[in-house]
């Protein structure tokens, strides 16, 4: 966890915030593509593009049973640098990336979706290949969804209309997403984060009895296919609109981040990662 650098981070970041949507910048959302896949590969990753839109997979060199999933999407709306959305989930996905790489048998893969501002379909195509290819077999899935946006102000948190949940009204917190095949997977991650990382505050909404059905703002990321096939899969994030002024917007810039609550993140994710390997063996 100490080897996660907040500075390196930041350079990720910066180096992705330019706008690159799929259709309207179609070069700048190739060159994210290439560039996020030759970090990757330095790293030793057997590294592929998958699929129709350019999804970007990253497995270990040797498979031997189900793996843990670290997945982001990497385009970003027209026009919109999209530092928060989504270019902090892909430098949290590296970061974790980059100190797992230490060890060579870890059963974890990676992989930076497309069009996701375009109805998820990236990770749509992804889970219908995984189905259809059976290279490997998913244990679980951690999906970041804006992960770069904190406050400590009162008043900086919102609350999904008529969402049963109750929140804290400041934006500091990491919120956690599971569905009823992925509860027993965001127990295991919040009791990961009060071992490791208990000064970051951690929040798990557990969506019980078919209620994403009711609430379309809960399948509105990459976890959603995941979870429409029965693969435990949680959501990562710092709440997108309702704390972050600049969703979706030209402001959405690298300086509005907040780089040290990234790097816990970051730290959180590769301590559950390799949890989730450890419990495997």
């Amino acid at each position: 966890m100490a080897s996660v650098s907040e500075a390196e981070l930041r350079k990720w970041v910066e180096r992705l915030a330019v706008p690159r949507h799929y259709l309207t910048e179609p070069d700048e959302n190739e060159r994210a593509a290439l560039w996020i896949a030759s970090v990757l590969q330095s790293w030793g990753y057997d590294v592929k593009f998958q699929g129709h839109w350019r999804n970007v997979v990253a497995l270990p060199k040797n498979i031997f049973g189900p793996i843990t999933l670290v997945g982001a999407h990497y385009d970003s709306v027209g026009g919109c640098p999209g530092a928060d959305d989504n270019a902090s989930a892909v430098a949290a996905m590296l970061g974790c990336a980059q100190v797992c790489a230490r060890r060579q048998d870890a059963q974890i893969g990676y992989v930076a979706f497309n069009r996701e501002e375009d109805g998820l379909l990236g990770s749509q195509d992804f889970v219908e290949w995984l189905d259809s290819s059976r290279i490997f077999q998913v244990a679980r899935a951690h999906v970041l969804e804006m992960v770069g946006f904190a406050s400590d102000e009162p008043g900086t948190q919102k609350i999904p209309g008529g969402l049963p949940v109750r929140i804290p009204d400041t934006g500091n917190f990491l919120g956690l997403l599971a569905n009823k095949d992925s509860h027993l997977m965001l127990d295991d991650l919040l009791a990961c984060a009060s071992t490791y990382l208990p000064e970051l505050t951690v929040i798990g909404l557990r969506v019980t009895l078919g209620l994403e059905r009711h609430f379309p703002v809960l399948l509105r990321s990459d976890h959603a296919p995941f979870w429409a096939r029965k693969i435990p899969a949680t959501m990562w994030t710092d709440t997108s609109e309702f704390r972050n002024p600049y969703y979706h917007e030209p402001g959405d810039k690298p300086a509005t981040l907040n780089y040290r609550f990234l790097q816990a993140v970051t730290q959180l994710l590769t301590a559950c990662v390799l949890e989730d390997f450890a419990m495997d063996e």
